[in-house]
């Protein structure tokens, strides 16, 4: 390139590359929906900015507002779910997000972010503002969902995907992995939670070994039964490696525009929605990149309904802390 002609050039080409991409149109309120606004107490400028505001950049307060609003807008809890799954498209990824601080100090991640998710928190965020209609039941509903009886602690949190949460939340999803009509595959795992306590988190608890036995639809029969599952449903993405199996990652079911069913989940490097064979495309192609390494390769998938009509249970009240031993003698 002729050296005038680049320096005439050039400063072009770096200004159209840093130009941001143009901004998504605005969302309009529709007269039903200003309506709905203002039985919560919201005016048309409130909605306005909130119906154009990705929930990740909703403060709390205008959270609860939103999600009083949505009860009255959106009724059917299954396509809310959808709705404010897609609403919280291009949330930062972050693992490993969420703890119990300022409650307990051996995880000192916060209860709550709504900036950032990992794969479970998006669906624990999801579920929990679906079934809300303020703040204060969003967080509640929240840690009834991440903890057993939702008592707060990190040895009562659901850490294990099938063996704990998937169990402690059958009030919300039930496995229909075995009823869909596809050939299953059956495997087991050995939980040793106070094993796992006491490495993550140097903390001593008494808890049996559990052998843990269950199934998962192999990936490459998934096509011949997708069509049965609903929008807001909950996926476990099942992982093998040396013959052991585990949901490694999660997320919700929606449905396309076309009918196809689509999963919605947080991902590195933010939350996205893809169509769940075009997921297991892209798995399956980087598995093939990654073959010979000895890292875990997609193996299938489990899939648990969500109840019509979910009944919560009661939160268990929350324990006086112990004291030092020290000190009970």
């Amino acid at each position: 390139m002729h050296k005038t002609f680049a320096a005439l050039v050039l400063p072009l080409l770096l200004a159209a590359c840093a130009h941001p991409p143009p901004a998504p149109p605005k969302v309009e309120p529709t007269s039903a929906q200003l309506e709905a606004a203002t039985r919560v107490g919201m005016d048309a400028v409130q909605l306005g900015a909130l119906l154009n505001k990705p929930l990740f950049q909703m403060q709390p307060a205008e959270l609860g507002r939103f999600l009083a609003w949505q009860q009255l807008n959106q009724p059917d809890l299954r396509q809310r779910i959808a709705t404010l799954a897609r609403k919280n498209i291009g949330q930062p990824y972050e693992l490993y997000l969420l703890g119990e601080f300022p409650y307990e100090t051996y995880d000192r991640q916060p209860l709550f972010d709504l900036t950032r998710s990992d794969c479970v928190v998006f669906v624990e965020h999801i579920y929990a503002m679906a079934l809300s209609a303020s703040w204060e039941e969003f967080f509640w509903m929240l840690q009834r969902l991440r903890y057993r009886e939702g008592v707060i602690g990190v040895a009562t949190r659901n850490h294990y995907t099938e063996a704990d949460w998937n169990m402690a939340n059958q009030w919300l999803v039930q496995d229909v992995t075995g009823a869909l009509g596809a050939p299953t595959r059956a495997y087991r795992q050995r939980i040793d939670r106070s094993a796992f306590l006491q490495k993550r988190f140097k903390i001593a608890r008494d808890i049996p070994v559990q052998q843990f036995e269950d199934v998962f639809v192999a990936k490459q029969d998934v096509a011949a039964i997708e069509a049965q599952l609903l929008e807001g449903d909950f996926v476990n993405v099942i992982s093998g490696r040396d013959g052991g199996y585990w949901a490694s990652h999660v997320g919700l079911i929606a449905i396309g525009s076309d009918g196809q069913r689509h999963i919605v989940h947080s991902a590195e490097p933010q939350v996205r929605e893809e169509t769940l064979q075009g997921f297991i495309t892209r798995l399956n192609e980087r598995d093939a990149r990654e073959a010979g390494q000895n890292k875990p390769q997609l193996a299938g998938f489990k899939f648990l309904r969500l109840n019509d009509a979910p009944q919560v249970p009661p939160m268990a009240p929350q324990p006086r802390p112990a004291r030092p031993a020290a000190l009970t003698g």
